[in-house]
C-alpha cells in the first residue's frame, strides 16, 4: 500500500481533489473530519478545549462554537498553539488507526491533512501531494466561500506556511488555478501514475 498525504493551503482545492481521488478508486480520509470528531460532545478533547478556553466557546447544545473559537485562534498565536496541542495528537492517532485497518490489498491510500508541514508529519508518508493555486486566488476563494473580510482571510492564510514553501517540498503538485475541469484532468493523470508506481 502506498501511503500518501494530500495537503496544501486553505482554499487551494484539497477537498475537491480528495473527492476526485475517491471517485477514481483511492481510499481516502479527511483529517478535518477527524479534527471535528476529536472535539465532539462527550470527548476528552472537547473537555480540554473548554478547560483551556472557557464555556463561552460551546453552544447551548453542547457542541463546540467553531466560528467563535476560529476568530480567537486566528488572531492569537498562543491560543492557536494550545488548541493544536489538544487536537493534533488525537488526529494523528486516528490517522494511524485508519491506515492500519484498511483492507489487505489496498493499493493507494490518501489522507487529506491541511497542516501536514506545520505539524512536521510529512515524513510519515511515502508521498506528499500538494494542491496549490496563487495566493491571490486563495484569498479570492476564501473571502467568497467563507464570507470573511479580507483582513480575516489574510489572518487565516498567515497562520499556515506560504503555499510556495509547501510546493517546494512536495513529491507531486496539483495546480488548481485552472478550474474544475482542468483540475480533474490533472488528478486523473496523477492517480494513474500513482497506480502504475511512476511517481
Amino acid at each position: 500500500m502506498r501511503r500518501a498525504a494530500l495537503t496544501g493551503g486553505i482554499a487551494t482545492g484539497k477537498s475537491h481533489c480528495l473527492a476526485r481521488f475517491a471517485a477514481l478508486g483511492a481510499s481516502v480520509l479527511d483529517a478535518d473530519r477527524l479534527a471535528r470528531d476529536a472535539v465532539a460532545p462527550g470527548t476528552e478533547g472537547l473537555a480540554r478545549v473548554v478547560e483551556r478556553f472557557g464555556p463561552d466557546f460551546t453552544r447551548p447544545d453542547g457542541t463546540l462554537d467553531r466560528p467563535a473559537l476560529g476568530r480567537l485562534v486566528f488572531t492569537d498565536r498562543t491560543a492557536r498553539a494550545d488548541l493544536e496541542a489538544i487536537i493534533h495528537p488525537e488526529v494523528y492517532r486516528r490517522i494511524g488507526e485508519w491506515f492500519a485497518n484498511l483492507p489487505a490489498g489496498t493499493g493507494l491510500a490518501i489522507a487529506d491533512i491541511p497542516l501536514l508541514f506545520e505539524t512536521g508529519h510529512q515524513h510519515d508518508f511515502e508521498l506528499v501531494i500538494v494542491c496549490a493555486c496563487t495566493p491571490a486566488e486563495q484569498l479570492r476563494r476564501l473571502t467568497a466561500r467563507d464570507r470573511l473580510s479580507e483582513e480575516a482571510a489574510r489572518a487565516r492564510l498567515d497562520a499556515q506556511w506560504p503555499i510556495n514553501e509547501k510546493v517546494a517540498r512536495a513529491h507531486v503538485v496539483i495546480r488548481t488555478d485552472g478550474g474544475f475541469v482542468e483540475t480533474d484532468r490533472v488528478v486523473a493523470r496523477v492517480y494513474e501514475s500513482l497506480k502504475a508506481d511512476l511517481l
